[in-house]
């Protein structure tokens, strides 16, 4: 009966049901393995996220401004000099601002945030240009709306020399994108010619009332020109621009020259235009005011290789006249960023606009981006192809694992037909068999590679690991580039403003593994200005021994005591300092974030490690403790802001000698012994706690380390708090978790 089912064209059928069965035990591995993996990939997804990207300033999806922007996150800094060949950026010049704790204000010190908290949503800021009058500063920027997604011309000013500036409105705003808005002064009238190439020509704008009023003058070219700068020299105004429609140029790699008697035209080309058409690296196009020092020219460009706007590039200019131009490059004098994203400026800068005070010193305004244009374009097409090519091994596996599991039955390939006259005419029989045929050979190949794999080979294992891992892979990209901003630590702000903090922390010789790694992470840090050592045993190393983007200074001591690290050191240019033990590691973003928490209350010690003191007698526990009373009382200083000012001359004073030679004694305790004398010198509140996003503390792992013992390391501090309290006083009542309305102290 086989045999003639067979010459039929037919074949064995399973017997009735089972087929249904079969399916149905099919799909389930594979429906199961594809649940499995979704909650895998969510847990690693977590996990991720927790550790890495948690640690990114995520943007407020719910803000009005400052939003991700494919153009960048521009903003604009001060520097300042003897020469607009030497610059420094105004957090070297210890300028202060005591009502936003700024010690000293640091740059960017107007971003999308200052636009946007005065009632301007902004993406970003930059093309700065300053107009002096007197003793204020004004300063015009393009300023790109969140409303309609173009540029247009903002105005700010500052009356302490560019350390803190008010944002007065938009002095200028049409139907298309305006940037670069070129002011300056002739005959008493006050001119602002910006880009807006989209309306295919260069205009002349002309106060009316300044800095908020302005009317349109004249048009002075009618050509699409970009970032068109004006200088008087050697008797004729000269007109530097650029024209991207020009046939045959290279975008971002035109220059052109004009020259006229009058800014207000008429206008002659030069000679030579194209000065150049055809290299974006030669700083083509213009990157902020020309101006001339020692009776030279100078020209800013911008260097456009890698990304637009990478770099401004410095030009002397040797000859200028209507049938020449010739310029060389010549240094900036500005320090290249060394933090990369963590810095405002690391990624790009390409505007300058220097100009000299009279008082004979120069002041520059420069634009800064800690990213590179079409970023977050770039991010979220990384991002997606990561998660689609997770997605992509998922069901692949699935198939693979409901594959090994699935019946095929063979009546599946071949419909079942008979032999009939009608069928030999049409050749349909003769079609059957040889489908059948090679049916059968990849049912032969399947079934093979079913076996296969369903071994449980050391060759499987592998195969299934390496997928497992690329998949984790992937969804670990995808998370980092779809959940984590920017990618970078960012530095937050208050009352506008930016500042710095010195860090210091404590070591010796036998720890330098820890250090060296200490310094190279936390160096990348923004706020970070300087980081001093304490060393207080055996031979110091050299300031060059680390990897570091800020200065290292090692501060020797004569004797090894734990009272060091509350030495008064007039060295330390910062208000704010940062005690952090050498073997706790922590993200950039947190120390941001207690830094922000100092800035609102400087009086207090602000920290990431929690306690509550109580209890008749006193007893010293864990953070655990803390958490079961929902409060503390106290902050450890292994990581923690103060005032140095207040701190180490508090803790060096007369009154806490006592308290110091317990200290030294039991090599332990300086941490307590500073918050008594902090609450003894004060009725209010004194220690703030931030909740840190994940924090390593090594010592454990370490055999030099004091606390490696928890029960003694307790029971000492138990017997600094008793003597303490006997001196200063008891610690006061509890402050609870949660307090903060941005839920950090949770």
């Amino acid at each position: 009966m086989a045999g003639q089912a067979a010459r039929r064209g037919g074949a064995m059928r399973p017997p009735s049901g089972g087929s249904g069965v079969r399916a149905a035990a099919a799909r389930s591995p594979a429906a199961s393995f594809l649940l499995a993996a979704a909650a895998a990939a969510s847990l690693v997804g977590g996990f991720y996220f927790w550790l890495v990207v948690s640690s990114f300033r995520l943007p407020d999806s719910g803000a009005a401004g400052c939003r991700p922007d494919g153009e960048g996150s521009w903003a604009v800094g001060m520097f300042y000099g003897s020469s607009p060949l030497a610059l420094r950026p105004i957090e070297l010049e210890g300028r202060s601002n005591g009502n936003s704790s700024a010690w000293p204000v640091a740059n960017p010190v107007l971003t999308c945030a200052t636009a946007t908290e005065a009632g301007y949503p902004s993406n970003f800021v930059a093309d700065p240009f300053l107009y002096v009058e007197g003793d204020t500063l004004y300063l015009f920027f393009e300023t790109k709306t969140t409303t309609s997604m173009q540029g247009d011309i903002g105005v700010a000013r500052s009356f302490d020399q560019g350390a803190t500036w008010e944002f007065l409105g938009i002095a200028l705003d049409e139907a298309w994108h305006l940037s670069y808005p070129f002011v300056f002064k002739y005959e008493n009238e006050i001119y602002m010619m910006p880009e807006g190439n989209k309306k295919k020509e260069l205009r002349l704008y002309r106060a009316t009332k300044f800095p908020l009023e302005w009317t349109l003058e004249k048009v002075l070219v009618n050509k699409p020109l970009i970032d068109a700068s004006l200088v008087q020299f050697e008797g004729y105004w000269w007109l530097f621009a650029s024209d991207f429609t020009r046939y045959g140029v290279e975008k971002n790699a035109e220059l052109e020259i004009w020259y006229s008697n009058s800014p207000l035209g008429p206008w002659t080309e030069h000679k030579q235009n194209p000065i150049y058409k055809s290299d974006k690296s030669l700083g083509a196009r213009n990157g902020g005011r020309l101006f001339v020092f020692e009776g030279s020219l100078y020209r800013p460009g911008q260097d456009c290789s890698g990304t637009y706007g990478w770099r401004v590039k410095l030009y002397k200019v040797e000859k200028l006249s209507k049938e020449e131009y010739k310029e060389i490059p010549v240094n900036l004098g500005i320090e290249e960023p060394k933090k990369g994203r963590n810095a405002w400026n690391g990624m790009r800068y390409h505007h300058m606009d220097a100009q000299q005070l009279a008082s004979g010193g120069w002041i520059a305004v420069m634009d800064g981006d800690r990213v590179s244009s079409g970023d977050s374009t770039r991010r979220s097409l990384i991002g997606y192809i990561a998660f689609l090519l997770a997605s992509a091994l998922v069901i692949f596996v699935g198939f693979m694992k409901g594959a090994i599991s699935c019946y095929i039955s063979p009546s599946l390939w071949v419909p079942l037909t008979r032999r009939t006259e009608l069928s030999r005419i049409f050749c349909v029989h003769r079609f059957n068999q040889k489908v059948r045929r090679y049916s059968i050979s990849i049912s032969k190949y399947i079934s093979a590679t079913k076996t296969k794999l369903s071994e449980k080979s050391w060759s499987n294992m592998l195969f299934f690991c390496v997928v497992a891992l690329f998949g984790i892979l992937n969804i670990c990209i995808a998370v980092h580039f779809l959940c984590g901003g920017n990618g970078a630590e960012e530095a937050y702000t208050y009352q506008g403003l930016h500042s710095q903090f010195t860090m210091v922390t404590m070591t010796y010789e036998a720890r330098l593994w820890n250090l060296k790694v200490f310094i190279e992470h936390y160096s990348r840090c923004e706020s970070v200005k300087e980081i001093v050592v304490v060393w207080n045993k055996g031979n110091a190393p050299s300031s060059d021994a680390f990897d570091s983007t800020v200065p290292v200074r090692i501060r020797v001591e004569e004797i090894n005591s734990l009272n060091n690290r509350f030495r008064v050191d007039p060295l330390i240019k910062t208000r704010a300092v940062f005690e952090l033990d050498d073997d706790i590691m922590m993200t950039c973003t947190d120390l941001e974030k207690g830094f922000r928490v100092w800035r609102e209350h400087p009086e207090r010690m602000v920290g990431f490690y929690p306690r509550m003191i109580d209890g008749n007698p006193m007893q010293y526990r864990n953070e655990r403790y803390a958490r079961g009373k929902n409060g503390y009382n106290l902050i450890l200083t292994g990581a923690a802001f103060m005032d140095s000012e207040f701190a180490f001359k508090t803790y060096w004073s007369e009154k806490a000698r006592e308290g110091r030679d317990y200290v030294h004694k039991n090599f332990n305790c300086e941490d307590l012994l500073l918050n008594f004398l902090y609450a003894n010198a004060s009725s209010t509140r004194t220690v703030e706690y931030v909740h840190p996003a994940w924090a390593i503390d090594t010592s454990k792992l370490s055999s030099v380390a004091i606390s490696r013992n928890t029960q003694k390391h307790y029971d000492i501090r138990t017997n600094c708090l008793a003597k303490f309290s006997s001196i200063y006083g008891p610690l006061p009542q509890k402050w609870e978790f949660g307090m903060r309305e941005d839920h950090w102290d949770k």
